[in-house]
């Protein structure tokens, strides 16, 4: 006679609670997933990712700049001076940038502020970050192209440096 017959119901509730109890133990077994430490925009190591409150109200849909110190400092166009770029508020969070300029060209590009405060951002921008400044030191301007799945980042990487560089006369 097969174990799991008509006529034997307390082995079968017993059989379905000893395999829901060893599903449970499993599942709360694995360990979760560690996040991933955020790539540095620069090797300078200048860069400070923002903590502020990550996300803006549910309704908006990203692009809107808000406006922060766009400041500059250094001496004369010819010399090198540093730039930053107004925070512009993503969906996900602000994002800054700050760049260097020597004889007019752009010679270093950190992003002070970006969306950081969960796993799924530092692990977006670990690979962004880099590529859009690898893209500006390419491209010596704000006419880069926006990394796919890090649109948001990537929209406002490319107003705060358009700000920065109209700050710097660019």
């Amino acid at each position: 006679m097969h174990a799991l017959k008509k006529n034997r119901p307390l082995r079968r509730v017993m059989l379905a609670a000893a395999t829901t109890v060893t599903g449970v133990v499993l599942l709360l077994s694995l360990k979760p997933h560690t996040p991933p430490t955020p790539a540095e925009a620069s090797s300078s190591g200048s860069h400070s990712p923002s903590s502020s409150s990550s996300s803006s109200s549910g309704g908006s849909s990203g692009g809107s700049s808000g406006s922060s110190s766009g400041s500059s400092g250094g001496t004369k166009s010819t010399g090198t001076r540093t730039v930053t770029g107004d925070t512009v508020q993503t969906r996900w969070g602000p994002v800054q940038v700050r760049i260097t300029l020597k004889n007019g060209r752009i010679t270093e590009v950190t992003a002070v502020a970006y969306p950081s405060e969960n796993p799924k951002d530092q692990e977006i921008n670990s690979y962004a970050i880099p590529q859009l400044r690898r893209e500006v030191l390419a491209a010596q301007s704000a006419q880069i192209d926006s990394v796919s799945g890090a649109t948001y980042t990537s929209d406002g990487y490319r107003q705060s440096l358009q700000s920065a560089l109209d700050s710097a006369g660019l």
